[in-house]
Parts: structure tokens; sequence; C-alpha cells
């Protein structure tokens, strides 16, 4: 379900400063502009509790979040006003993703929770979709990751097979992945909401030589 458009977002997405506003002017410039050699990128940050929260438990790495829904971008951004160098954020469709970044230039992509668009017809427009994951190829480095986490099993397991033919080679697969404690990995609010309805399903994929 779509949130209601909150009539101050698109000022205030114009007026921060950790928005990149055109991110394409900074492709293959990103560890520059960070003063970080690793880089991470949260593609559909939501109201961004995964892309902050990471930012914090490791500085020592870039985070760039990436989310489309202008609202949603405002609620982000609202929680991280305060400019930082190993952390930005853009507002945009991250249909456009190899636009912003240069080939091999983004270590690990995370998509959290993305919207599994479950009819056929809608396909193309999941994250795990050939057609973001040849874009997705073209800006990871040589050994660059994928992570991916959803509540949504037939997503899953569409994703499994997408990646495969695609191929990325599966290294690390949970089927429930919050049954043991991850330290490592922080638990947002939404996804708080979705371990008290069953299981977390994550997967890690690194990129092959297709």
């Amino acid at each position: 379900m779509r949130m209601r458009k909150l009539k101050w977002a698109a000022d205030f997405i114009a007026n921060s400063e950790v928005n990149v506003h055109n991110p394409e002017i900074y492709q293959g410039k990103w560890r520059e502009l960070l003063n970080r050699d690793c880089i991470h990128v949260e593609i559909g940050t939501g109201k961004g509790d995964y892309w902050i929260g990471m930012a914090n438990l490791y500085p020592e790495l870039g985070w760039i979040g990436i989310e489309k829904q202008e609202s949603v971008a405002a609620l982000a951004l609202r929680k991280k006003d305060t400019l930082e160098q190993q952390t930005r954020f853009i507002h945009g469709d991250a249909a456009n993703i190899d636009q912003w970044f240069a080939k091999k230039e983004i270590d690990v992509i995370h998509l959290n929770f993305s919207d599994p668009w479950p009819k056929n017809r809608n396909k193309k427009r999941r994250l795990s979709n050939e057609r973001f994951l040849d874009k997705y190829h073209q800006i990871l480095s040589d050994d660059g990751q994928i992570i991916m986490k959803t509540d949504n099993r037939s997503l899953f397991e569409y994703s499994i097979i997408e990646f495969q033919n695609f191929g990325f080679k599966l290294e690390e697969i949970y089927l429930d992945f919050r049954s043991e404690q991850h330290d490592e990995d922080i638990i947002s609010e939404y996804e708080r909401k979705f371990m008290e309805k069953g299981p977390i399903y994550r997967a890690v994929w690194v990129k092959g030589g297709k």
C-alpha cells in the first residue's frame, strides 16, 4: 500500500545536502566523493532505517541509498539530514542506475524487501528481473555482490532462477535468516514487522563472468 503524498516532501528533497541532485555527474567519481574504497548501494531504502543503520555500523564503507517514491525518500532524508562524508542518497528510479555509476564502480548492492510485483505482467518491474540484473552486472566490481532479503517466498524463488540464468553465483542462502542472531546486519522497523509474520529469506550472489 502506497503512503499518502507529503506536501513538504519535494521542497525537503530539493534542499537536502545528503541527496545527490544530479547523480550522473558523479559517474566514476563516487569513491572520491565518499572518500571510501568500498561502496554499498541500497536500492529501495524505504524510510531509510537500513541505509542509515548500516552506515552507522560500518562507517569505513561508503553507503548510497536510492528511493523512487518522493514522500518515502523525504522521510528517509529527514532521518539523515546531516551531511556525512561516507553517506549519500539518490531520489530516483533505479532503472537509471547504469547512468549514475560507472562500470565496476560498486562493490555491493542491497535489495531489501523489494516490491514483489506479483502479477506476471509486471515481472519486468521486479528489481531482480533480468533487465535490472544486466545493469547491476555492469556497475558491480569483478567480485561484487548482491544481497537480497525478502519475506515474499514467490519473489525469492523467482529471483534465484533469474540470478542463476544471468550467471550470478549463489554464495549464501537462508530460508529463515532471523532464526539466528545476525549482529552484522541491522533490523529495520519494516523488517521487524515481517519477522512477526513469518520467515525472512536471504541470499548473497557474486558477480559471474557473463
